[in-house]
């Protein structure tokens, strides 16, 4: 039997037409039954490597050296050996579910490597009751929410019992309690059934604490890092490169106190789940007091500017057909200029409906809606890739130039602006995926907008895009005037940018305050942050307050 689960040997790849390589002599192995988090900036060749563990998926270019699963070179494999020793968990679940009803796609796949029908329904029983989904068997698939398409997506990978789950973002577009339940799955099937995992995933708070092994990629697609997580934490910390912003809150805030004197001082391991930040910051409060330096909570928040509505919305009632229920009910919400609003809520609480109706796509079946000075609203859909039709990137940023009376200086300049002037001539296909949202946005901005909406703009991107976002949002709102609703899963990023946000639940808008208030007081939809810090510095959301609390400033995250 083969050592290793996977094994890459100095594993170059370039898009046939750039001769540009996006991987560079990459070499690792990894043993069988581990949890490996595979970490980088946007664009550093994180999708492309994984993809070549499934030639089915692998991309089309140029590649060299060697890659082994289970001792065998994939390319190698029947169809068959291919499916049940290598499954992928793609980034969006409605791309891989090819069904119409829950117990079909479960036994898909099975199906179609010709297992007898007995083994076929034990398999598909059993792998029910491991993921607790027998109680929506016999639902049809577009029924079923965000998270549940994601979950039903591993279910019908595990039950064809492959060796290696590969799996590429798998949470980017589920909502912060759907993507914790899927973590908790995908630690079942890592421990309990010794599955070999390897993950993408942006949301290190979530993954890192499960994560056995790390593996970093920087720009240019070379390894820096292959060893521990807490190996890996002590790098990121002490070099400050920038992705350090990645890491979770409860180690960001322990490395900001560390930097001002508040630790003993010891090599120990710094926090990373938010029981690890509850312990470590109750320590550093109990020490300053016992130093006679109290520590008082000093939440800095946000001021929510002056009322001025750009768009309102009343009585808003809306449904796709007339047979289905209503995915808006009663809405009443008011978009202000020169706010950063943000919509949360769970998959299929109807944000995204809210938003295609502001902008004027969808007519609501009932109510109004006010746009009271004429501005220029551009909504920005979930799939980013929509606004694409060109084949370089360059093209498509220059498609509206006669409509929005702009020049190519100025499309040099927004590529400039979002770090993508490498990519002017690139697919935009070829895009990574963090690359894709920042190209879309670039695209909507250069329209010069009075009112952006913005569904999911920071999905699956690295932590130093979505501070770049964040910091191009807060020009465009606070010093243009800019009217801005966002929805977001990434509830860090929203408290951080954010002056007003309002929860969606059961297709209404159930409330609406300032952003600290709102994370204040929730207890599930909340920051990493402001659970490490209640009753403790209580008021405290972001890590920034915390150290504000401390009398110590947080630091930049350098790129």
């Amino acid at each position: 039997m083969p050592e290793y689960a996977l094994e890459v040997q100095d594993y170059s790849f370039s898009y046939g037409d750039t001769g540009v390589n996006v991987l560079n002599g990459i070499s690792f192995c990894l043993e069988k039954g581990s949890f490996t988090a595979l970490c980088g900036v946007s664009g550093s060749g994180k999708s492309t490597l994984l993809r070549a563990f499934k030639p089915e998926l692998a991309v089309a270019g140029e590649s060299s050296g060697q890659i082994r699963v289970l001792g065998d070179d994939p390319y190698s494999l029947s169809p068959i050996e291919s499916a049940t020793r290598v499954g992928f968990v793609m980034q969006d679940p409605e791309n891989q579910i090819v069904t119409d009803t829950v117990w079909h796609e479960l036994a898909f796949g099975l199906e179609n490597i010709g297992m007898d029908t007995e083994t076929m329904h034990r398999r598909v029983a059993e792998t029910a009751h491991f993921f607790g989904i027998g109680g929506w068997f016999d639902r049809r698939t577009t029924d079923l929410s965000g998270g549940q398409k994601q979950l039903l997506n591993l279910a019908a990978i595990v039950v064809m019992q492959p060796a290696v789950l590969v799996l590429d973002e798998p949470t980017s577009q589920l909502d912060p309690i759907a993507a914790k339940d899927f973590f908790d799955v995908l630690e079942r099937v890592n421990s309990e059934l010794g599955i070999t995992i390897i993950i993408i995933e942006h949301r290190l708070e979530d993954v890192l604490p499960i994560a056995d092994r790390v593996l970093f990629l920087q720009k240019g697609g070379k390894l820096s890092y292959d060893g521990d997580r807490d190996g890996f934490v002590r790098m990121l910390v002490e070099n400050r490169e920038g992705f350090d912003a990645a890491l979770p809150a409860a180690t960001r805030m322990g490395a900001c106190l560390n930097r001002a004197g508040l630790s003993d001082g010891t090599n120990a391991p710094y926090p990373v789940t938010v029981r690890e930040g509850r312990t470590f910051i109750a320590q550093a409060v109990e020490h300053a007091r016992e130093t006679g330096n109290p520590i008082e909570s000093r939440p800095l928040g946000r001021e929510v500017p002056a009322d001025d509505v750009a768009l309102s919305a009343r009585d808003l009632w809306f449904r796709y057909t007339k047979e289905m229920p209503f995915v808006l009910r009663g809405v009443d919400f008011d978009v202000h200029a020169g706010r950063i609003a943000a919509l949360v809520g769970g998959n299929g609480s109807g944000k995204s409906t809210l938003l295609s109706a502001l902008s004027g796509i969808r007519k609501p079946e009932r109510g109004r809606i006010a746009n009271p000075k004429k501005l220029h609203v551009a909504l920005m859909a979930q799939n980013p890739k929509m606004l694409f039709v060109h084949d370089r990137l360059v093209d498509d940023l220059l498609e509206w130039q006669d409509l929005g009376k702009y020049s190519e200086k100025d499309v040099d300049d927004m590529l400039e602006r979002f770090g993508l002037a490498e990519m002017r001539t690139r697919h935009p296909y070829d895009l990574s995926g963090g690359e894709t949202q920042k190209a879309a946005l670039a695209k909507i901005l250069l329209l010069n907008p009075d009112v952006l909406l913005l569904d999911e703009p920071v999905k699956g991107i690295d932590a130093l895009a979505k501070a770049q976002i964040g910091e191009i949002l807060t020009d465009l709102a606070v010093n243009e005037g800019k009217a801005i609703l966002m929805t977001a899963h990434d509830l860090e990023f929203v408290s951080e940018v954010t002056h007003t946000c309002s929860m969606m639940f059961g297709c209404e808008v159930t409330c609406t305050q300032d952003a600290h208030g709102f994370f204040v007081d929730n207890l599930f939809y909340s920051t990493p942050t402001a659970r490490i810090a209640r009753g403790t510095l209580e008021g405290c959301v972001t890590t920034a307050d915390i150290a504000a609390s401390f009398g110590v400033d947080e630091g930049p995250h350098h790129g």
